[in-house]
This record gives structure tokens, sequence and C-alpha cells, in this order.
């Protein structure tokens, strides 16, 4: 397996065993959709890796197009440059420090890019509420961290119930988020999801569809929802950036018939995410020392 680690591309992993990344969990990650040599929505990722970034103090030393050009490379190496489908995880994480809590003083980060093929998503999915929470009040649930135990906690519980994804509420008992995407709920033709006051990681996805819904004349919201009007929804569907648009067919116990609203908006969702993406060049330019 080719990865991008720090400013080459290796074969296989090479990560120092007093990582913070590894050890705490120190870090932040991105998961980017790669499409016919193109990454979608492209500065939005960037931009909330380089938020994330400074809001932890991790020095990134690579600009939105220096990171461009790295995946660009890590895409070539794997053969998926021209995928239909593909996904680019980047990973940064503080990088090596001495024993316990406290950061280094002069941290020297890991940046870490891999690509993996990606299969077409299903038609629809199935989800559960689940019993873990999203604390509303930690600052790192709007930064996509790589602390992702509530969330395995949820799915491992949803799968069990035979759900394909977990439904989170927050410690105040409203509707957040999904393991890994945020939800949309139907309330006759308005679309409503949850602030991001309720704990929630605001997605890129999740953003594209708020914008596509205001140009296609559908309300749309923004609103703290409670569990009842989750159980009176007459659709929902859940959004990241690899499963795009996702229609769920059941929450818990109950069947969800498809609103004719949703396929609209993927729809609208299909054409517009080649407006935000990046062209990955063929051959990736001079990186920080790297041809």
């Amino acid at each position: 397996m080719t990865i991008w680690l720090n400013d080459e591309l290796v074969d296989g992993t090479r990560i120092d065993p007093r990582d913070r990344g590894l050890l705490l969990g120190d870090g932040l990650f991105e998961t980017a959709a790669a499409r016919g040599g193109r990454l979608l929505f492209w500065p939005a990722h960037a931009a909330r890796l380089a938020a994330g970034a400074a809001t932890l103090k991790i020095p990134l030393r690579l600009t939105p197009e220096e990171l461009a050009r790295a995946c660009a490379a890590v895409l070539e190496a794997s053969g998926l440059r021209e995928a239909p489908r593909a996904a680019v995880r980047l990973t940064l994480t503080r990088g090596p420090g001495p024993r316990g809590l406290t950061p280094p003083s002069d941290p020297s980060p890991t940046l870490m890019i891999s690509a993996s093929a990606a299969e077409p998503p299903p038609a629809c999915m199935s989800a559960a509420l689940a019993s873990p929470r999203r604390n509303a009040l930690s600052p790192t649930a709007r930064l996509k961290s790589l602390g992702c135990l509530d969330a395995i906690l949820a799915r491992e519980e949803a799968r069990a119930r035979g759900a394909d994804e977990a439904l989170l509420l927050d410690t105040a008992g409203r509707l957040s988020c999904a393991g890994a995407a945020n939800v949309f709920l139907w309330e006759n033709d308005r679309l409503s999801t949850p602030s991001q006051d309720c704990g929630i990681l605001p997605g890129v996805t999740r953003a594209a569809v708020l914008s596509l819904a205001a140009r296609l004349g559908v309300e749309a919201r923004e609103d703290h929802i409670s569990p009842e009007r989750l159980g009176r929804a007459d659709g929902a569907f859940l959004t990241n950036s690899l499963i795009g648009v996702m229609p769920l067919s059941r929450i818990d116990d109950r069947p969800l018939p498809p609103h004719p609203l949703t396929h609209k908006i993927q729809a609208a969702y299909e054409r517009s995410d080649y407006a935000r993406d990046v062209r990955i060049p063929r051959t990736p330019p001079h990186i920080n020392g790297w041809q």
C-alpha cells in the first residue's frame, strides 16, 4: 500500500510508536471522495482540516494546493487517479511526544494520506437510535478528530439490532447526528437538520445540501429536533462525503417511505458536486522537497 507520509510517498506505514495520534487520539482526519480524476468539494475539506489544526495548535505545513497535489500523488501511485469512485483519507497528528498528556512545545506533526477504491453506495440504509450521546459542550464535537469510540459503540449497537447506521442524541436529549454522517428529516415538504449546538460535526455534504435546498426552493432549517419529531418524520436521509445523500428506509422498527423530494436533492447534489472540486493533476508538481 502506497501512502503519503509527511513529505514523501512510501510503501506501507512507518509511524513513530510515540506518535500522539496513535497513543492519545491527538489529531484530525478528513475523508474526501475522488471520482474520475477529481477531488470533490476539496476547498471545503481543506478549510475544515486547517481550521481544526488551528484550534488544536497542530502545525499544518502544506497549503490546500500542496495537499491536493499530495492526494494526487497517492491516487496516481495507487492506480486510482481515474477510478470512478475512490476515498482519500488525510490524517494529521501532533506527532511524537514524551509520555503524558502535555503536548510538546515544538511539535513535529505527522501527515499521512492514503487512498482506496470505494464501492458505489447502496440505494438506501436503515438506522437505529443508539444509547451513546454526543456532548454538545465539548469543543471536540465540532472537530473531525481521531477519537471515534462513541460512534464505534453506537454503530455496533445499531448493527446488533439489524440496522446499518446509528443515530445519536446529544446530552440534552436532542437529535444530533449519525455515527458517521449528518441527518436530515422531512416534515411534510420542509427539511430539518440538527443545529450546530447539538454536538454535530458540520459536514461538507450537509453544507452543500443546505445550499442546494435554498436554490431549489425547498424550505430547510437547522433546528433542535426531539426524538418525538424524529418518530413522526415523513422521511429522512443521511449525508457524508462518501455516501452523498443516502435515503433512510427505516428508523428502529418504523419503515420510512421514499420522500419525493429526496430524489430531487440527490439529483441536484450529483449534478453540483463537480462545481466545487479540484482536478487532480496528472503529474503532481514539486512539494516540499518531493518531486
